[in-house]
């Protein structure tokens, strides 16, 4: 953002606006407010260029598991008693799994864990290039089978109840179509589904993304094409306008903090294994498989239709990544006799994270999640 800029056009709306008094310009009303308005962007500045120490992901946790593409994370329990059944969150392959665990009161893992609930974490690692060729079937059929294998061991249970977001919804799906008898639950946060339907701006440039070419000829997706492509998706509001926000609130710390902590995450994420990311884009946006059960993972032909298992699907009427009516057809595909759909009245980062979410989607989702963990 140009300091001066953002100066001279407030500035010019404040002349024309508040401080006219019969005709002639109050000089010293504009010169306190231009003193004002250096005094914020200068805060800005300094805040933004110490924007790389604020604190994310600090509920207590511990590393139960560890391998070169994923960590497992175990979170403290927060009650002396918790539900039978463990859950374990898939979290998506771009950017981080913080944003679950954002800060104190806007922590998705946290109120779950106040619930009752014994939670654990698939925390994916930075790909090198010599992951290049790591597939969806390593995703699913070896990283996650053997988080859900360890949580079984671990906790003594047959079935754990798989929670994922949005990419890591639909890998929930997927794996629960091939392991359904090792999962009791499933409960999907903004899934791809039927990526037809799918009208935003990422799901646009998906339909005519060259992912065999990007493989053979770079191997990973590097993070700078998704932070090309994230600024695009609302250009003049994550360009321009938080910005401007940030500079009108810099004096109130509980807004800084959450600024910082939201924008650490927008920037924060690893590259993506060649392979995964050229499946994804192919197999589902392109040609829509995984919708008609035509998908293929590894040997197996993916088909939704065999989950029987109770299902929640959870989604946000003002998602800008992931198109609500692309997640919605999950509980029409699967043949869950137990299924339901929450819709919410927010967007993508709005439903996990945010107060909205706390006091609104929370409560619900851990209530259904509870009833069918005993």
């Amino acid at each position: 953002m140009n300091p001066e800029i953002y100066l001279s056009s407030t500035s010019e709306k404040k002349l024309g606006k508040d401080h006219e008094i019969s005709g002639e310009t109050d000089t010293n009303s504009i010169l306190k407010e231009i003193g004002e308005l250096t005094r914020k962007l200068e805060k800005t500045r300094v805040v933004l260029h110490n924007a790389g120490a604020v604190e994310v992901g600090s509920t207590p946790h511990e590393i139960v598991d560890e391998t070169s593409l994923y960590r497992l994370l175990h979170y403290r329990p927060m009650v002396s008693k918790t539900a039978k059944t463990p859950i374990l969150f898939v979290y998506a392959l771009i950017n981080r799994s913080y944003i679950l665990d954002l800060q104190r009161n806007k922590s998705w893992i946290r109120s779950l864990l106040s619930q009752g609930f014994d939670i654990y974490l698939i925390d994916w690692k930075t790909p090198t290039q010599a992951d290049k060729y790591v597939s969806f079937d390593d995703y699913i059929n070896n990283y996650i089978d053997d988080c859900v294998e360890f949580v079984r061991r671990k906790n003594s249970v047959d079935k754990v109840t798989l929670h994922g977001y949005c990419m890591g919804a639909t890998m929930s799906a997927i794996y629960c179509s091939l392991h359904e008898d090792k999962v009791r639950n499933l409960a999907t946060i903004a899934p791809v589904i039927d990526s037809n339907q799918d009208t935003t701006v990422l799901g646009n440039f998906s339909r005519h993304f060259e992912a065999d070419r990007m493989l053979s000829s770079i191997g990973n997706l590097p993070p700078e094409q998704l932070y090309a492509l994230f600024s695009t998706l609302k250009p003049f509001k994550q360009g321009v306008n938080k910005y401007f926000n940030l500079v009108e609130n810099i004096d109130n710390d509980e807004f800084v903090q959450n600024f910082l902590r939201v924008e650490k995450w927008l920037y924060d994420t690893p590259p993506i294994a060649g392979e995964t990311f050229r499946q994804w884009i192919v197999d589902i946006y392109q040609k829509n498989l995984l919708v008609a059960n035509e998908m293929k993972i590894g040997s197996d032909v993916i088909d939704l239709s065999r989950i029987k298992l109770p299902v929640l699907n959870i989604i946000a009427e003002e998602d800008h990544l992931v198109s609500p009516q692309c997640s919605a057809p999950l509980n029409d595909v699967v043949s869950s006799r137990d299924k339901r759909l929450m819709r919410f009245h927010t967007g993508h980062v709005g439903l996990i994270a945010s107060s909205y979410s706390q006091n609104n989607v929370l409560p619900k989702v851990g209530q259904w999640i509870k009833a069918r963990s005993q």
